[in-house]
């Protein structure tokens, strides 16, 4: 099987890397390019200030309820679990201030139990992809609705999105790439200490900035405004961060910081050597979890129907990307030191499958934090996928809209799966019901160890219940 995939896997790294313009905007300012590479220190920013400055917070409205309707930007939440089954509510701001000199308006989104009882004291904020969707919302939303935890998403690029949508909505909304990182700092400082601030009268024990690809490298510039902007009570805006589907080797801060690439990162080599530390100064985690892809192909709306050659993967990327969420969020609140894992094995040979990682005798990857996916496998699990050329018939709004690129982008940032035939399932098992046994022995085992969420269990074993013999 390694060797029937090797070529195509090959061919398609290769395209991924080499494709500049994919649409709606090029891959690097959609999708962070190729993961980050080696920098990672991020665009110097001529507005910092030389030592720690408490910013002035963003002017936070009255919630915005017209003209028209919101935009939407959390398309893919699992089916059937969205806001309202967890009874959260969204409400949208305008936060307006002033930041490299020139004024600024644009939208946050505040993302909430309806009852403040459940509130967990715990923030996270991010800013929108550039595509338009939140994606570690999207990514940690049965986690995140199911602790309380509150979800800010602020608009710093993308704002084409919202225009094509409301153009009456959102006439006026106007933000640059240079006003980035005082937009995160000021709207930061706005939530957690703002008399306007949505969340006036809750108490906020902390708050994260996550980030995803695009918005990962987002993050990453904003490192150096981290060390230097305070809100008015000179306190850090954010207590921690997670950047997401990037390699890039981060710079050290003062706060935690918990990195999570994914196999399309590992697979090229693309992936930080930055060795993990609890070190005042440097707490670090690299988390590599085995078989994770780069997008979410499993509840994404643009992968409904599947445009892909093979099978796109359905391992749950939520189940594991909320496992270092909340390792963060325990470290920055309760001190918890959270585990180390080992990385993905590279062996530098790519006659198995045209990647780098190091490969079991299934072709799923070897070392990583590991999960019932891969160690009590049903499929091998590989990291970058292609698209069908021509695009199928009746594909998703996103790939109608773009055609062959568009189809040719998500694929290239999807992972696939290549199930396994019933005879080898049975050689492998011998029974479904030493399968399922078997998964619940290792989902026991990773839950005990920290490296699974209680809230994932019943979707987990539900995948292995439906695994046909």
């Amino acid at each position: 099987m390694r060797l029937i995939l090797r070529a195509t896997l090959t061919a398609a790294l290769a395209a991924v890397v080499a494709t500049p313009l994919l649409f709606p905007e090029p891959v690097s300012a959609q999708f962070g390019g190729r993961g980050g590479g080696r920098g990672g220190r991020g665009q110097a920013d001529p507005n910092l200030p030389s030592e720690p400055t408490a910013v002035t917070p963003a002017t936070l409205s009255q919630e915005v309820t017209g003209p028209g309707a919101m935009y939407q930007s959390v398309q893919s939440l699992p089916p059937g679990r969205g806001l309202d089954h967890h009874g959260y509510e969204a409400k949208e701001y305008w936060a307006t201030g002033t930041a490299a000199g020139e004024p600024y308006k644009t939208r946050i989104v505040v993302r909430r139990p309806r009852d403040n009882g459940r509130f967990s004291g715990l923030v996270f904020a991010e800013a929108m992809h550039p595509s338009g969707s939140a994606h570690i919302f999207e990514y940690t939303s049965e986690y995140s609705m199911q602790s309380g935890h509150i979800a800010i998403e602020i608009v710093t690029s993308g704002l084409n999105n919202l225009t094509d949508a409301n153009a009456a909505r959102y006439a006026d909304i106007a933000a640059t790439g240079a006003q980035t990182n005082e937009i995160l700092a000021q709207v930061g400082a706005a939530v957690r200490e703002g008399s306007n601030s949505p969340l006036a009268g809750l108490t906020i024990r902390k708050m994260v900035l996550g980030g995803t690809s695009a918005t990962a490298a987002i993050l990453i510039n904003y490192l150096p405004a981290h060390m230097v902007y305070r809100t008015p009570a000179m306190r850090h805006v954010y207590d921690g961060f997670m950047p997401h589907g990037t390699g890039a080797t981060v710079q050290r801060i003062d706060v935690p910081l918990i990195e999570v690439p994914t196999m399309r990162e590992v697979a090229p080599g693309n992936a930080s050597a930055r060795q993990d530390s609890d070190e005042p100064g440097n707490q670090f985690r690299q988390y590599e979890f085995a078989g994770m892809a780069h997008v979410d192909s499993r509840d994404s709306v643009r992968f409904k129907p599947d445009p892909c050659v093979r099978p796109v993967s359905s391992l749950p990327l939520q189940a594991y990307l909320s496992v270092a969420l909340d390792h963060l969020f325990a470290w920055v609140d309760e001190g918890v030191v959270p585990p180390r894992s080992p990385r993905v094995l590279v062996d530098r040979n790519t006659a198995n499958d045209g990647s780098l990682m190091a490969l079991d005798a299934v072709g799923n990857p070897l070392g990583g934090v590991r999960n019932p996916y891969v160690d009590v496998a049903t499929a091998t699990h590989g990291p970058v996928n292609e698209a069908k050329n021509p695009v199928i018939p009746n594909p998703s709004a996103y790939i109608r809209a773009g055609g062959q690129a568009a189809a040719n982008q998500m694929c290239g940032l999807a992972g696939y799966m290549v199930p396994f035939s019933k005879a080898k399932l049975r050689e492998l098992y011998g029974s479904k019901e030493s399968y399922v046994r078997q998964v619940r022995a290792k989902l026991d085992e990773m839950e005990a160890a920290r490296w699974s969420l209680p809230v994932y269990r019943e979707m987990i074993l539900g995948d292995a219940g439906k695994v046909e013999f």
